[in-house]
Order: C-alpha cells, then structure tokens, then sequence
C-alpha cells in the first residue's frame, strides 16, 4: 500500500508509517524520535545489620524516563515509611536526575555512559544535605536470547562529616546474565557489590533477580528480588514496579 507497484518494488513490506521513494524505499519515517515512559512501584526492605533491631522500610517510587535516539533522560522520586523497634520515619529520599548516551561499536554489543545528580531531598541529623555526582559505565552483550551483562558506577558524595560519621566516595559493580523467555517476558539474575557511603562499613553486597512483562504495547510491569549477602545489606529487598512507555 505504498504505491510502487509490487513488481518493481525494491523494499517490500516497508513500514506502514515510512514515507517511500519511487523505488519503494523508504526516505521517511513518520515514527516520532522522541518516547517517553512513567513508571510507579511499592518496595519493600529488612534490614537487620549487627546490633540494630530489625527494620522494615516500604517504598513508594516514580520514576519518568525521555528517549531520544541514543540518549535518554531519567529522574526518579521515592518517599519512604520505615517502622522498627526503635525508631519511625517518613519522607522523601533524595532526588535522581541522570542522563545516558548508547553507543553500539558491535553488532551485539551496546556500552552505555552515563552521569547524574543527586539531590538532596532527603536529610537527617547526619548532615548527608549536600549534592552528589555519580558516574556510570555499563556493558551488554547479546546471544541470541541469552544476555550478558556488566556494570560499574561511582558516586562522589559530598556530604559534610558530623561526629562519628565520616563520609566516603564509593564504587559499586554488578555482573549478570539474563534470557529472554519470549517476545514479552525477560529473566535475570546478579551479583552486585558496592562501598557504603559511611566509612568503616563493610561492602554492600547483593545477589538479586529481576523479571520484565509487557503486558500490551504500551504497558509493562517489573518485579525484583534482592538477598542481603553481607552484613551491611538489606536481608531481603521485593518491588513491584508498572510502567507506560508512550
């Protein structure tokens, strides 16, 4: 239906939103480059880290991610309720804003760079009030339907030191491996390990699963899963997270 005849058609079964040359080819798509997403989800988190009581922490997230060809533009929002023993809190975690660029130097292979703040929209009485900087590498190698996956990111916090807190830069890393079930349905599973913000705190290290459903063209749902495999993280860590992508 493009208006070439079939016969001297020389790109058939073109894109029904392509505009074609005299040839059948295409010369332009109508397709937007600009897509956008929102995605809102519940967590939830045990921690039980050395002489502290058990506490649980729920988690309200909202996150709104802009794709334009290879970047994309993310911010993301949580407000928080925790309940121990001990202690109750609630209010609203720090504020991402991040940016990424992909670049494709293989056939199967994508490396994405990217860079954000983190703004301070979450304070105690440990003065953590000031702006932080993260920087990220990650790497993606696709089998076809296995995936291979690697990440590496630092943060430079600034926060200032109050007595018996000092603060320190960390680094995090994860390593992966994921297979697309189907067309609709994504698996994966990972061992992640990162430096705690206060020093002289043991390594943060997580072994996590995560899973991706599209449930229509446009609408989508996460769920995860995290186990604690030091002391310094959370025991168990759930979310369940649905997305729009427009």
């Amino acid at each position: 239906m493009d208006g070439v005849e079939d016969a001297v058609d020389q790109c058939p079964n073109t894109l029904f939103s392509d505009l074609v040359d005299s040839n059948g080819c295409t010369k332009k798509s109508l397709v937007s480059p600009h897509h956008f997403d929102v995605i809102a989800g519940v967590s939830y988190s045990e921690l039980e880290y050395l002489t502290l009581n058990t506490t649980d922490t729920f988690l309200g997230t909202l996150q709104a991610d802009y794709y334009y060809k290879k970047f994309s533009l993310q911010a993301s929002a949580s407000y928080f309720i925790t309940d121990g023993n001990s202690s109750n809190d609630t209010g609203l975690y720090d504020l991402l804003i991040s940016v990424a660029y992909q670049l494709k130097p293989l056939e199967n292979l994508s490396l994405s760079i990217g860079a954000g703040v983190i703004l301070p929209t979450y304070t105690t009485a440990l003065n953590n009030n000031n702006t932080d900087y993260t920087g990220s590498l990650n790497l993606n190698y696709t089998i076809s339907k296995l995936n291979l996956f690697g990440g590496y990111s630092y943060t430079e916090i600034n926060d200032d030191n109050v007595a018996f807190t000092e603060y320190q830069n960390t680094h995090a890393y994860s390593l992966g491996a994921g297979y697309y079930m189907t067309d609709k349905f994504y698996f994966s599973g990972a061992y992640n390990n990162s430096n705690s913000i206060y020093q002289g705190t043991k390594n943060i290290q997580t072994a996590s699963l995560y899973g991706y459903y599209a449930i229509s063209e446009h609408l989508f749902s996460t769920c995860s899963y995290a186990y604690g495999l030091s002391s310094s993280a959370s025991k168990n860590y759930m979310s369940v997270r649905l997305g729009y992508f427009f």
